[in-house]
């Protein structure tokens, strides 16, 4: 029979899955106390960094409908579920590890599919959500001034068109009045 907490444990896991945006795996043998606070705090408010038993998290995994994760659930593993943006949750991860090679990256979970370690940090490799909309914004910006543009070129093309014809026909005109005679008539 399971016993209550333990059942809480899994529940809490399970909802954590379904919640978040994104998760990551992650093996933090030979990581400190201190360490893993400070990853914790690299982080973010955004996401959050657990470290769960792997018996949990396979019931939890089972329990939230998520597949593919299992392999990874053995040795020491901590869990960063991203409620944000999971590029930079991914560039966290992937700079702490960098510092303190001993976090290894197992895999991840982005949109119901699960990631290598490669993929993760592909991720990571990605610019942020909000550069991502910015440059989205200024190429919009910028197809819409060359809109913008070519709707006005014809306009403008018509006014030189009839200037250049208002010039031609005021040096068409006789310089001399009509009711005076022209010199040598």
């Amino acid at each position: 029979m399971a016993k209550p907490d333990k059942v809480a444990a899994v529940a809490e896991i399970a909802d954590q899955f379904r919640g978040a945006q994104a998760a990551v795996l992650t093996e933090y043998r030979g990581l400190t106390m201190t360490q893993l606070t400070e990853l914790r705090t690299a982080l973010g408010r955004s996401t959050t960094y657990a470290v769960v038993k792997n018996t949990l998290a396979k019931r939890a995994v089972a329990d939230a409908g998520v597949e593919g994760l299992e392999g990874w659930l053995s040795g020491p593993t901590a869990i960063a579920f991203v409620n944000g943006d999971p590029v930079e949750a991914a560039k966290g991860l992937r700079t702490f590890a960098r510092a303190h090679p001993t976090l290894v990256i197992k895999g991840g979970l982005l949109d119901g599919r699960a990631l290598s370690a490669d993929e993760v940090n592909r991720i990571a490799d990605l610019e942020s959500r909000e550069v991502l909309l910015a440059k989205l914004a200024g190429a919009m910006k910028a197809k819409t001034a060359q809109a913008a543009a070519l709707f006005q070129a014809p306009l403008a093309q018509v006014a030189r068109l009839a200037a250049a014809l208002a010039d031609k026909q005021a040096g068409d005109q006789p310089s001399v009045p009509a009711d005076q005679p022209a010199v040598g008539s």
